[in-house]
């Protein structure tokens, strides 16, 4: 089986470097990917989560607005909503991270005031 991405893309937000309980480093953030070949200049937006070592190094070395290329899985997280609901939202574990631009060609990524990161989720 595999299960393997690879996005492109500039960062909606500054990292957000967190630990667990148990004292690993965790690293959240999205990332806007522009569609290529779409006449309506669509982006998507994923949501990204690097563990480790790898997260600390993108909480150190990448801000809002920073193009960046990554590798890693797709994850389905199951969750339930306050109405008791079964849900899920997607999200990619990063594996690695790569600079893939000057920090001269730094421009902001802002999500549209519209983005909910959870439009993706799925009803059971």
């Amino acid at each position: 089986m595999l299960n393997k991405i690879i996005l492109q893309g500039r960062l909606v937000r500054d990292p957000e470097l967190r630990h667990t309980a148990a004292g690993t480093p965790v690293a959240s953030f999205s990332l806007a990917v522009p569609r290529n070949y779409s006449k309506d200049k669509e982006t998507d937006f994923f949501d990204c989560i690097a563990w480790g070592h790898t997260g600390e190094f993108v909480s150190r070395n990448f801000t809002q607005g920073q193009l960046v290329c990554l590798d890693g899985r797709l994850q389905r997280r199951p969750w339930t909503s306050n109405e008791g609901h079964r849900r899920y939202s997607y999200e990619i574990i990063v594996e690695s991270a790569y600079f893939a631009g000057s920090k001269a060609n730094t421009r902001p990524a802002v999500a549209p005031a519209d983005y909910d990161p959870l439009a993706y989720e799925l009803a059971a």
